[in-house]
């Protein structure tokens, strides 16, 4: 059982963060489970996308044997780092890029972790 107060908490804690702009859980199915998207995008076209970007990283990296630990996208304007949450979703975060990838994902990694158990 989704915990979605919980997870409203640590979204809230996410967004604390000056640099981060959004910050979406969604389901391995491509589904929304809580948090926000970016400004002016079709909210299922970006959950269901970025569902499917994760899941393709992690197949291909299965293949070489190894574990993925997080998806970048460098933008125009910003970033946005993708990180498992557990076997049932993902966390999703738009950042601007006044913080470096590495700490970004370092942050994405560590909020993953406590949604983990909310899921």
């Amino acid at each position: 059982m989704v915990e979605y107060l919980a997870l409203e908490e640590i979204l809230d804690e996410i967004r604390s963060i000056p640099s981060v702009y959004e910050a979406t859980v969604v389901s391995r199915s491509g589904m929304h489970i809580a948090g926000d998207s970016p400004k002016g995008v079709h909210l299922e076209t970006f959950v269901a996308m970025s569902a499917i970007l994760l899941g393709a990283a992690e197949t291909a990296t299965a293949e070489l044997k190894d574990k993925l630990q997080f998806v970048s996208v460098e933008l125009a304007r910003g970033r946005m780092v993708l990180v498992s949450a557990g076997s049932r979703a993902l966390l999703v975060l738009t950042a601007s890029k006044d913080l470096s990838i590495t700490d970004l994902a370092d942050k994405a990694k560590e909020f993953a972790a406590k949604i983990e158990g909310k899921i």
